[in-house]
């Protein structure tokens, strides 16, 4: 089961029942309701999400992991953190992201391919072909996701929090949308050429989050004239833009194993001896060495293609370090 706590989809298998789905708030099961066809897509956004989380982080110290088996961010998500900043971002994209690939798959009744792209660039192509909705995705996944922030045990500060880097998420995809192009003409000739808007590929959303994340702004909140809004703790940083990730504090070393903010610690996770980076035995194991053993492997080799039609491969060994924290 996944658990998706920052959009309150507890599993990705959904139900014509939106008051039975865990998690949801009253405004959620409201659109749920009113959008059924869409809540699979809704599903499926949140489920690339966690694959896309656990891809970036595979190797840092909180690779998306937790410390409960039902779910996959747990407590880290009950603090401002950057992780949370990240888990935020990439689930409201998730959501748009999916939401969007269903309306040009011709998958759901309310949206299709985007029919505002028409007529003729100035660079001199026709628009043609299908693409994609991202308005309508994007416009899905606010409306949707950041329900979840009328929830009144959220502090504003939090919600304000929370809301930003939703948006940022969504714009990570409309910030990198594509133009694809396809040619006709005599011998491979480009005398018509036909092209339509696409989104960026999942991967690219989440390793543009992921430098966001890197570059995170430490916030607090504010008064500003007559709004609370969200200003950098040191003011001598540059302020933050909208696409841009936003913290409200420093996050834990996940060194250790600690129920109470859902982390596995490092301890037995396979490091880089030779590596200087954060996947390194010095950084991931956090200063406690590291234990080696020696592996064989049995892999294919030295394949061939045989007409017609099959691959013909050796077996191989060759042995290995395996270097894991202690």
């Amino acid at each position: 089961m996944f658990n998706v706590q920052s959009i309150g989809i507890n599993s990705i298998e959904t139900t014509e029942n939106c008051d039975v789905i865990p998690g949801l708030v009253n405004r959620q099961i409201a659109i749920c309701k009113r959008n059924l066809e869409v809540m699979d897509s809704v599903s499926q956004g949140a489920h690339i999400s966690i694959l896309e989380c656990q891809k970036q982080f595979h190797n840092r110290r909180w690779n998306c992991s937790t410390v409960d088996p039902f779910t996959v961010f747990g407590p880290v998500l009950d603090n401002g953190t950057r992780e949370a900043a990240f888990v935020s971002s990439v689930t409201a994209a998730g959501v748009a992201h999916a939401v969007t690939s269903a309306c040009s798959s011709g998958d759901l009744v309310k949206c299709g391919c985007d029919r505002t792209v028409t007529g003729t660039s100035p660079d001199g192509f026709t628009w043609s072909g299908c693409s994609d909705n991202v308005a309508y995705g994007v416009q899905f996944s606010k409306m949707f996701v950041d329900a979840r922030e009328t929830k009144s045990r959220v502090s504003i500060e939090r919600r304000l929090m929370n809301l930003h880097n939703n948006e940022a998420g969504r714009r990570a995809i409309e910030e990198n949308i594509k133009i694809e192009c396809k040619c006709h003409g005599v011998s491979g000739s480009c005398e018509v050429k036909f092209c339509w808007k696409s989104m960026p590929s999942f991967r690219k959303v989440g390793a543009l989050l992921k430098e966001k994340f890197d570059g995170a702004t430490e916030v607090a909140q504010r008064r500003v004239s007559s709004r609370r809004q969200l200003v950098p703790v040191n003011p001598n940083y540059k302020p933050h833009t909208n696409a841009d990730l936003v913290y409200l504090q420093g996050s834990p070393d996940f060194c250790e194993r600690n129920l109470a903010i859902g982390s596995l610690g490092t301890e037995n996770r396979t490091c880089n001896k030779d590596s200087k980076a954060i996947d390194g035995c010095e950084l991931l194991c956090c200063g406690r060495g590291y234990n080696t053993k020696i592996e064989t492997i049995t892999e294919r080799c030295s394949c061939k293609f045989h007409w017609c039609c099959y691959v013909k491969c050796k077996q191989c060994t060759r042995t290995v370090e395996i270097h894991t924290c202690k």
